[in-house]
Formats: structure tokens, sequence, C-alpha cells
């Protein structure tokens, strides 16, 4: 029983995968997608899903610091929708306020160069959004 935890951006989509027992996530990779002409990985995941067995998905929900829903929350409402249309397995929103932050910060603490920052720090949010909710379920 594995979890896909996903970072969903204009551009990218940052994938991790939960272990078989929901204990730890590890980042996969980071896909490419343009949202403007409607392409959004789905044919990546649906590789990545066969291929780990996933059985549910939590896709990173960025809310305002107010709690209110901005135009990204939107669209992470909307890849919800089409993840559940596509793959008919459950699809959990969970909040990432921060998270792309916090995933800057521990590469920066890790010494890691600003270019290699950008190649994986959506990967490294997906890992943070996808581990939260696996600390909440255990």
């Amino acid at each position: 029983m594995k979890v896909m935890g996903l970072d969903v951006g204009t551009k990218t989509v940052g994938v991790a995968i939960s272990d078989a027992f929901g204990w730890t996530a590890q980042g996969i990779e980071t896909i490419k997608i343009n949202e403007e002409k409607g392409e959004f990985g789905m044919a990546r995941i649906a590789d990545l899903v066969k291929e780990h067995h996933v059985t549910s998905f939590v896709v990173g929900y960025p809310k305002n610091m107010n709690n209110t829903i901005g135009p990204r929350g939107e669209a992470s409402e909307a890849y919800k929708a089409l993840l559940e249309e596509t793959f008919s397995r459950p699809v959990v929103l969970w909040d990432e306020r921060l998270t792309t932050m916090a995933a800057e910060r521990v590469l920066i603490d890790a010494d890691v160069s600003r270019k290699k920052r950008k190649q994986v720090i959506d990967k490294m949010a997906a890992v943070m959004i996808l581990q939260g909710y696996l600390d909440s379920k255990n």
C-alpha cells in the first residue's frame, strides 16, 4: 500500500513515494508539465503508479497564510479531480504552506548549489508534503 506525494506547479510536478509500510517518503523525480497547454504528466504518473503499486495520492494544497484558497490552491483542486478521474484512487489535499521554503532551507544547509537546488526543489517539496501526511497517520 504505497502513497504517491505530488507537489504541483505550473511547469513541474515533484513526485515522492512512500515505503510499503507508509512510514517514510522518498523523492522519485520531477515531471515536466505545461499547465497552459493542459499537459499534466498523467502518462508518466501512470507509469509510476504501476511501477510502485500506488494505492492513493497526496497532493500539496498551497493555502494562503490567512487560510484562504488562491489560484494555486484552485489548480491543486483541479489536479486532484484529474487524478481521481484518471486513476480511480483516493486523493488527499495536504496543506503545504511553507514546504517549498523549508525544502530550499534544507538544500541550502546541505550546501547544494543554486543550479542543483532548482533541479530537485520540487521533488524535495513532494517528500516534505508526503512525509507530513504519513506522520499524521502514524
